[in-house]
């Protein structure tokens, strides 16, 4: 086997002991087999260890006090030896041929160091359509992922010397780590995209981190903040991130508003001063964005 294109398929979990079976039970079942199998138990109290251990005996695990997901997948980036890093949420599936076809994809395509595919969704037992704004893309996604997240986890495989090079996910977040990475990786790296489902994601469970935390928005201004100060982006990225942000900020203080939270409100609002066309050099006053705190 090249090692050029090893594996490690790395599953994260926090007490989802019966679905975390089936994730790992869809990785043993790939036609092209990982070179390793890292279970990351994220400090889980509801037996995981014994079932996992009993069970599958040729993985790895390695268990830690509970820290979050972005430490979770840290933990399986460090412990991995392969090249080739492939993610799967706990709560998620792969597809018998996923890595298969990944990698012949990358070996037709060697530039491309990120490849994610299309997906399956399932809520509440229930095969959905996912809606236009959650739509996969290859190439300079870079203004597609300023949204929101248009790269699963568990739907893509990355190259470890981008890990090297960009940083590791970022602790301070404990939602939205995802969106936070993409941008990093796609301000600079096209992707490679499969237009075939290789994953099924499912969705409408109570511990998902989506529904834990209120105003998830307000980690994505983290984000686009971050990148916007500490990245050399080229002048028409670096405006649509602030476009954004501005955005973001403004549906946050409507929402906080809303929920009586206005301190929260305050803060934001002045947050908003500091990108407001008056005071950033990058947004005209033209801009979509560039004067929705008076409407």
């Amino acid at each position: 086997m090249n090692p050029d294109y090893s594996v490690s398929a790395i599953i994260t979990t926090y007490n989802r002991k019966e679905s975390v079976i089936r994730a790992l039970r869809s990785v043993i079942k790939q036609t092209r087999q990982p070179d390793e199998i890292i279970l990351v138990d994220d400090g889980s109290s509801d037996g995981t260890e014994h079932v996992i251990l009993d069970a599958f005996p040729q993985i790895k695990y390695i268990k830690q006090e509970n820290r979050g997901i972005s430490s979770a997948r840290n933990t399986g980036i460090i412990h991995s030896t392969s090249q080739w890093l492939a993610f799967l949420d706990s709560d998620d599936e792969w597809l018998v041929k996923k890595l298969e076809k990944q990698l012949d994809a990358l070996t037709l395509y060697p530039s491309y160091r990120i490849c994610h595919s299309d997906e399956l969704w399932i809520r509440k037992g229930h095969r959905v359509n996912p809606k236009k704004k959650h739509q996969k893309y290859g190439g300079d996604i870079f203004i597609k992922c300023l949204p929101l997240c248009v790269i699963s986890p568990s739907a893509v495989i990355i190259h470890r010397e981008l890990f090297k090079k960009y940083g590791l996910f970022d602790t301070a977040l404990p939602a939205c780590e995802d969106y936070d990475m993409w941008l990093r990786l796609c301000a600079y790296m096209p992707v490679l995209f499969i237009e075939e489902p290789l994953i099924i994601k499912y969705g409408g469970h109570p511990d998902q981190l989506s529904a834990k935390y209120w105003g998830l928005d307000r980690f994505r201004i983290y984000a686009l903040e971050k990148i916007i100060s500490e990245m050399n982006l080229d002048p028409a990225k670096k405006k649509a991130a602030v476009e954004m942000l501005i955005h973001k900020i403004d549906v946050y203080i409507k929402g906080a508003m809303k929920r009586g939270k206005l301190e929260e409100a305050s803060e934001y609002l002045e947050k908003r001063k500091k990108y407001h066309s008056k005071n950033h050099p990058l947004i005209f006053r033209g801009s979509r964005y560039s004067n929705t705190s008076n409407r």
